[in-house]
């Protein structure tokens, strides 16, 4: 979406947002990856189901998903009879991108006594090709309930799936797919960051390669390591995960000192995920105005991919998202 400045010139869109948000019965989500400024506006902060969750619950016309597409189509998969609204519909994911849906049904067709043990961050017609979904804080629970001698796929992220099958000792056959975000990260410079903070724990993301996750001192969801952050005994965390959820570590423990992980250029500008700040306040001003880009699934489509949603929160929905917050 091209927006030209002089197309918003005289709007205060803060004050629209707001106006908005009223004559639409909209409720607004803002991932922990998405700038403070959006942050500091949404209605919920949190993790991708979490937040959809939420806006199923409440009695809004209108979603606005400031996050990533298959987040704000997961928010449509719960709540079909909403209006879902992403800013930007071209905010995708490298994990998406990397699984298209043809070459996933093609692998599960060549192994069928597996089932697919799938990471949320897919596309609708991956999760509909999959037997349970599962999130960063609910893929442990999952697997702990599934009979070690059942066959898994694991996609499509291979270094969380890696992470899985390491720490509980289960050989799953994993799709070849990385976070561009969490791959970014360097050992070399995290290294060099512990010794500058000696004592200073490390939270990972299990996105991250086994290179970063293998020196961490605490390995969970972008809103578990927010818990950690708060429960740790220390004063400084390092953090290996995209590093805008410093922004509400901050907001929450004023107190501590929060250090984003770098990347190989030996700071945090490569981990910035760049689907993620393609969405901004003109453009989330523009969604609710015109009710554009507007999330459609066809309703078959929705109700497979549903399916694989509601075994998920059948065998875990007590983890998912733990920690999230809501600001309002």
């Amino acid at each position: 979406m091209t927006i030209h400045t002089a197309d918003l010139a005289g709007i205060d869109v803060r004050a629209e947002i707001e106006r908005l948000r009223k004559e639409r019965n909209a409720v607004i989500l803002a991932h922990y990856y998405q700038k403070p400024e959006i942050q500091d506006l949404a209605d919920f902060v949190g993790d991708s189901l979490e937040l959809s969750r939420k806006a199923a619950a409440t009695d809004a016309d209108v979603i606005a998903f400031c996050g990533v597409k298959f987040m704000a189509e997961t928010a449509k998969i719960l709540s079909p009879e909403k209006i879902v609204v992403l800013p930007d519909m071209e905010a995708g994911c490298s994990l998406e991108d990397s699984c298209p849906p043809e070459k996933f049904k093609a692998f599960r067709e060549a192994h069928p006594d597996h089932i697919a043990l799938t990471y949320i961050n897919c596309s609708t017609e991956v999760k509909a090709l999959s037997d349970i979904i599962v999130t960063s804080s609910s893929a442990e629970t999952i697997l702990q309930q599934i009979p070690a001698d059942q066959k898994i796929i694991f996609g499509p992220d291979r270094h969380l799936g890696g992470y899985l099958s390491r720490k509980f000792n289960r050989e799953m056959l994993l799709w070849p797919g990385v976070c561009i975000v969490h791959e970014a990260f360097s050992e070399t410079e995290l290294l060099k960051l512990k010794q500058q903070y000696p004592g200073a724990p490390i939270a990972a993301h299990p996105e991250c390669p086994p290179t970063i996750v293998d020196h961490a001192d605490y390995v969970g969801s972008t809103s578990g390591i927010l818990n950690y952050a708060k429960t740790m005994a220390g004063d400084t965390l390092i953090v290996a995960t995209e590093p805008h959820i410093i922004h509400q570590m901050e907001k929450a423990l004023p107190e501590k000192t929060f250090i984003g992980a770098p990347g190989a250029d030996g700071n945090c500008n490569c981990n910035i995920c760049p689907y993620m700040a393609l969405n901004t306040l003109e453009k989330l001003y523009l969604a609710l105005r015109d009710l554009e880009p507007r999330i459609e699934i066809e309703e078959t489509l929705r109700l497979d991919a549903k399916r694989s949603l509601d075994r998920m929160l059948e065998m875990a929905g007590t983890t998912v998202g733990k920690g999230d917050l809501g600001n309002r």
